[in-house]
């Protein structure tokens, strides 16, 4: 009765005294391995070092190296940041800081407005609190003792998320840390000594949450490592992002326009990127034609009962824009949030047989969503976005098979790219009832029908539960660019809950009525977002095949000016993306000002090679290519776009 059985991952079992904790677990493996674990997972949840176990149970031990480990790492130090504002700043009173996918931020309301030289100075005073080694002990408390403990320290914000909370439901804890206490639920690091190197990046205004109506406060950002090289190799990666913001190059590219006159998050395509665009929804459109979608379009806005039906009325009515009311007592409309309900119209348009099934329905279609204003960013964050969206209706014996193709020009999608590094994760629902619809089993199915397509697709992934739609679960695929940042892109969703809002049917060999079942996809998902993705995975390079110049066409002198224009000519008829330089700038100006636009080829033109009837030819990055017959460059370069060939500098 005083011993507990552990089970670890190897598969080995040891005994234990009851009220072991999880780090004396970890000494007895090793001091030198217990000097690296950071937190336990013992059951499936995440624990403080420090907790004591007193079932049998199953543990795993979580470092710097794992997703969940460095979550803790970096939540625990914007902790170690909250408690070093405090110290300089005593009036300082705190929102939240969670940590995120590459470090860690804390909202916070203090009344200087703070400069870089502010910034280094909590940074020091966080090493200076890091040696001190102070432990962070987890204090539970009823929700009265909580509220009494943030009113003496007069922190509004703590006590607005203290008002929300059920104690009946969810544990309320604090975490003491030296002589700073925190709200939180955990779990965190033994103690602040594992903080060993910290870097703020800066200051940003971030609304109290997220509500521009509600007081602005201010927000650091930060990161934090175990060694000094992890930090100095994030640092490296940082500088590099910076290089490749899409924001930036979208700018000097000629790619897209945000204009103030136009509106936030709203953006425009210039010619250059509308070509980027196009070429890339064509590409998918041939994919789509081979695999038998058939092609629609749908209105920008619809009537609000159509959104009531599907539910994305009012489960996301907070990310809306307004209702349109066009007269007093009529009908409201709303801008199209989601492109199914329409999709859901052109079914039910008229009768459906098994024999039409599967049914394949494909859009570019805009959608717009109430983004924030402080969360808007670039292309990757907007209010108005076109998705590749496609619904396809299935017989319950066709749904594996049709989820697997999904799949399959999904990686193929990504193979044509360069993304080569991509995992997954099936989107499961957890046992809130509240946020799903539709029935458990019908879920349940779903769920173990989209497990089955994984495993025989041989797709590597894990189980997320909680993060479904609320119409079905799904299959995430998330890519690593070029400089090892990771991205949500195509996404599977299996759907038996909208064919019972919109009374879907089809007649079956039965003769009777059968509900069909809906895979929603969008290998791209937002093109906007994936455009912006791409920008920075290729610094802005594109391969020759999406670049919207292909080659530009410089001559020497204004004297070869037909000759070059014959040229321009010729490589049009062929398809070829060309323009003519006619600037009457020197011949090595142009070249670098083309080198900087990162166009794949340029095309030298002078006395040489009107003579000849040849062009000289340099590439992107190799320089002098040679000497070429026209004919041969166009083969050369039309096979290189056929292939859609790749470099990822």
């Amino acid at each position: 009765m005083n011993k507990v059985k552990i089970k670890f991952p190897d598969g080995n079992s040891r005994e234990f005294e009851k009220g072991i904790t999880a780090f004396q677990i970890a000494q007895s493996i090793s001091e030198r391995f217990a000097k690296e674990v950071l937190v336990a997972k013992v059951d499936g949840s995440v624990i403080d070092l420090c907790g004591k176990i007193n079932n049998d149970t199953e543990i795993r031990f979580l470092t710097f190296n794992d997703d969940e480990g460095k979550e803790v790492y970096w939540h625990s130090s914007s902790h170690l940041m909250a408690h070093a504002i405090k110290s300089v700043y005593p009036e300082a009173k705190f929102g939240v800081g969670p940590a995120i996918d590459n470090g860690f931020y804390y909202d916070f309301d203090i009344k200087t407005k703070l400069s870089e030289e502010d910034i280094l100075k909590i940074e020091n005073k966080m090493h200076e609190l890091s040696k001190e080694n102070k432990t962070f002990e987890r204090v539970e408390l009823s929700k009265p003792e909580a509220i009494d403990f943030f009113e003496k320290q007069s922190d509004e914000y703590k006590l607005e998320i203290l008002s929300e909370l059920d104690e009946s439901s969810e544990t309320i804890s604090i975490y003491n840390e030296g002589g700073f206490t925190d709200l939180c639920t955990g779990p965190h690091l033994p103690s602040t000594g594992k903080i060993k190197y910290v870097k703020l990046l800066g200051v940003s205004g971030s609304y109290w949450r997220g509500d521009e109506n509600k007081k602005q406060l201010q927000r650091i950002y930060g990161v934090s490592f175990p060694k000094k090289k992890m930090l100095d190799e994030h640092l490296q990666k940082l500088e590099e992002a910076k290089k490749r913001d899409h924001r930036k190059l979208g700018k000097e590219l000629d790619i897209f326009l945000l204009s103030g006159n136009v509106g936030s998050g709203l953006p425009i395509w210039l010619p250059k990127g509308t070509i980027l665009r196009e070429t890339l929804e064509n590409y998918l459109r041939e994919e789509q034609r081979k695999r038998g979608y058939e092609p629609v379009i749908t209105p920008h806005i619809g009537n609000i009962n159509l959104y009531k039906t599907s539910g994305h009325y009012p489960y996301y009515s907070d990310s809306q824009f307004p209702p349109l009311i066009l007269e007093e007592g009529k009908d409201e409309y709303l801008l199209k949030p989601m492109n199914c309900p329409h999709h859901f119209q052109i079914y039910a348009s008229k009768p459906r047989s098994y024999k039409d099934l599967p049914i394949r329905y494909t859009e570019f279609g805009t959608v717009y969503r109430y983004e924030q204003s402080g969360e808007l960013t670039g292309l990757t964050r907007v209010r108005s976005f076109a998705i590749d969206d496609s619904h396809i209706f299935v017989r319950q014996d066709q749904l594996l098979d049709e989820i697997c193709d999904v799949i399959d020009l999904i990686k193929q999608v990504f193979a044509v790219i360069g993304f080569k590094d991509f995992t997954t994760i099936l989107s499961f629902r957890d046992d809130n009832t509240e946020k799903y619809g539709g029935d458990i089993k019908l879920w349940e199915k779903a769920q173990a029908e989209l497990k089955e397509a994984a495993k025989r697709m041989k797709l590597t992934y894990v189980v997320e539960e909680g993060e479904a739609a609320f119409y079905g679960p799904k299959i995430d695929f998330v890519v690593k660019d070029v400089i090892g940042r990771k991205w949500q892109l195509g996404t599977v969703q299996v759907d038996y809950v909208m064919p019972e809002r919109f009374d879907l049917e089809y007649t079956g060999n039965d003769g009777q009525k059968h509900r069909p079942v809906v895979i929603h996809r969008a290998p791209f998902g937002s093109m906007e977002r994936f455009i912006g993705i791409l920008i920075e995975h290729f610094g802005g390079e594109f391969p020759l095949w999406l670049a919207p110049t292909q080659a530009v066409i410089i001559p020497v002198s204004q004297n070869f000016i037909n000759y070059s224009e014959q040229i321009v000519k010729d490589l049009k008829d062929k398809n070829i993306r060309v323009e003519l330089d006619d600037r009457n700038e020197k011949v090595g100006y142009k070249i670098r000002d083309w080198e900087l636009k990162k166009i794949p080829y340029m095309l030298i033109l002078g006395e040489k090679e009107e003579l000849s009837e040849n062009i000289s030819v340099r590439q992107h990055r190799k320089g002098d290519l040679g000497s070429f017959a026209l004919s041969d460059f166009i083969d050369k370069i039309t096979i290189e776009i056929k292939n859609k060939d790749y470099t990822i500098n």
